[in-house]
């Protein structure tokens, strides 16, 4: 809780220099860093651990039927310093079950029995299966000590939904994104113990790194997209498709893998049955695949790493009657060259990435299920986003079922300022205009919030405000200090498992300044941000412009002037204006021009009040 002292300040002075201040941190988290496994710094801790598990899947596919089937075994390894007596299970797929609990609308064609496990072994002894109904399933076991391991294998059947479309499903008849298909062991971490927050659709995921070997069977007319690297190429293409595969990973250049005259052909992979297609990822949350009879395929790869010269491959897969797709390649090599190179200047992690045309607006390992668009913009917002998410979670591995922030207002920072990039034509404001009209009512929460406990403020809260909150301290820092401080945090963190105070303590040590009070303010103050022209004056031909701070969000202040002679002038400051608790900010200038009027605000500068934003000298 906060102290009086600190609650006599924001009394007094709106959000003040708390700059001695610790940000409040709940019990749970704060026994963390008095177990040693995080730090104030910001560094995991001397005593951190996570646990780790390897998953060897087979998973059938069934077009006809719609049925997804499998088996898999999972070597789990126990690094905590606690005994384990329970493995919870997660069964995201359970989200279509009869009776779960969902926040979402699914279609009643698409209600199932819930995912039916047999063959349930630990350590080859046989165990019953609990009856569950949701995406939890504890299953007690024999003491797992810390460092030991445990083998589980089972067998797994469900019905994919064919009607509703959550982040899975058929896309059409022959197309297919195959997500959550597997029963996976939750994580079990250092702040809570075993997750056991229930998936109910809109909140994400949070998943353990671990290592897949996965083989899928699908049709012999089928094409597999999937997480992870082809390991049997040889076994499942035809040469001329091998040949086109290892151009597109050599250079620049955009390849047709599959074209029309190929589909017409249908001499695309071996002629069987069936065909398996073997996959292998390693230290990745998530394994997700795509499958389809009818799919054309573009590809190119990007030199993500200068030093190295490694290189990325980028695959769009897509229906060839959705014409935006034919430019969505362009988008996504794009928006990986410069996440390489510009920002957040990191090279792209993974060896390929693959964006296939679906249903969803939706982000995996290595895959992304985009819906077409016709507007040319939003498609390159929505490519760029999707594939902006390749950093945050799955490279940084945060939990977004509790703090959607973490991922989805970097997305949406990344968004805003590739765009652009990808087409100078763009002004990309995803977001503002919800946080506008939502900013201070009553449904208006903290971003520190946790994500699961959130309703109208979801949206608000996962992207524009926490995209704002990063991009203001970009501003104020400068882009060099702040990549290198968010390049500290990336450096500290990647197969990790941050949290906010991670997050918080690690840019404050990178760029060597203590920023509690913006992130007080920002991320854990309730308010809203509301400036105004308070006066505008001069002597002669020195001008002074006075800003009121009517809200208790700092913000950047952008100002326009415009002269008589169609000119404008711009003036700006950064959030640092606000650092001592001063509701007013001055800014100066010295013109012979007669001033025809003056304007307040930008494009990332939200405003719950813009009407005094103007004034006529």
């Amino acid at each position: 809780m906060k102290t009086k002292r600190i609650l006599l300040l924001l009394l007094l002075g709106g959000w003040q220099q708390l700059v001695a201040q610790s940000l409040f941190m709940p019990r749970n988290i704060r026994q963390a860093y008095d177990k040693n496994t995080r730090s104030e710094s910001g560094a995991p801790g001397p005593k951190y651990w996570q646990n780790k598990a390897s998953y060897d899947i087979q998973v059938k596919f069934e077009p006809a039927t719609n049925q997804v089937s499998g088996s898999e075994t999972i070597v789990y390894t126990n690094n905590s310093p606690d005994t384990l007596r329970m493995l919870n299970f997660k069964l995201f797929s359970n989200l279509f079950q009869h009776g779960a609990v969902r926040n979402m609308v699914v279609t009643a064609e698409d209600l199932h029995k819930g995912v039916a496990i047999t063959n349930f072994k630990v350590k080859g002894v046989q165990k019953t299966v609990p009856s569950v109904v949701g995406t939890n399933m504890p299953v007690s076991i024999n003491e797992l000590a810390p460092g030991e391991q445990t083998s589980i294998s089972l067998d797994f059947s469900y019905i994919l939904n064919e009607n509703t479309h959550i982040r899975t499903g058929s896309v059409d008849t022959g197309a297919y994104f195959i997500a959550y298909f597997f029963p996976r062991i939750a994580v079990y971490d250092d702040i809570c113990g075993w997750d056991m927050i229930p998936y109910t659709g809109i909140t994400e995921f949070y998943n353990d790194f671990s290592d897949f070997r996965v083989a899928i069977t699908v049709p012999g007319s089928y094409q597999v997209w999937a997480t992870g690297d082809l390991k049997n190429g040889q076994e499942v293409y035809n040469d001329t498709y091998l040949e086109r595969i290892a151009r597109a990973e050599k250079g620049n250049d955009i390849v047709d893998i599959i074209d029309k005259e190929d589909l017409r052909r249908g001499k695309i992979s071996k002629n069987n049955a069936v065909n398996t297609w073997r996959f292998e990822a390693a230290n990745v949350p998530d394994f997700a695949f795509a499958t389809s009879n009818h799919y054309l395929w573009k590809a190119a790869s990007v030199e993500v790493d200068h030093n190295t010269k490694r290189r990325s491959r980028v695959d769009v897969a897509f229906n060839p009657s959705h014409l935006d797709y034919f430019e969505v390649i362009d988008f996504a090599r794009t928006t990986v060259d410069k996440m390489s190179h510009q920002f957040p200047k990191w090279p792209f992690p993974y060896s390929h990435i693959s964006v296939f045309d679906g249903l969803d607006q939706m982000e995996y390992p290595m895959m992304v299920n985009d819906n077409p668009l016709a507007n040319k913009a939003q498609a390159v917002e929505l490519t760029d986003h999707e594939i902006f998410h390749t950093m945050f979670p799955f490279y940084m591995g945060t939990n977004e079922t509790l703090y959607a922030w973490m991922d989805e207002g970097w997305a949406t920072i990344g968004e805003w300022i590739i765009s652009p990039m990808v087409d100078s034509t763009i002004v990309d404001n995803y977001g503002m205009s919800n946080y506008n009209s939502i900013a201070g009512k009553l449904q208006d929460l903290p971003i520190m919030t946790p994500s699961n406990q959130l309703t109208d403020a979801y949206m608000t809260n996962s992207y524009p405000k926490p995209g704002l909150g990063y991009l203001y301290v970009k501003d104020m820092l400068g882009d060099s200090l702040f990549l290198k401080a968010l390049h500290h945090y990336i450096s500290l963190w990647n197969g990790k498992h941050p949290q906010p105070y991670d997050f918080f303590n690690c840019i404050n040590t990178g760029s060597g300044k203590n920023l509690n009070w913006f992130w007080q303010s920002w991320f854990f103050d309730n308010g809203y941000p509301d400036l105004a022209i308070e006066k505008v004056t001069h002597k002669g031909q020195n001008w002074d412009i006075s800003i009121l701070s009517k809200g208790t969000k700092p913000v950047p202040v952008d100002v326009t002037v415009y002269f008589d002679d169609n000119t404008t002038l711009k003036l700006h400051k950064s959030i640092a204006v606000w650092e001592k608790g001063n509701k007013t900010v001055g800014l100066s200038f010295t013109s012979p021009k007669k001033i025809k009027k003056v304007t307040l605000g930008s494009t990332w500068v939200p405003d719950v009040n813009p009407d005094d934003n103007v004034t006529v000298p």
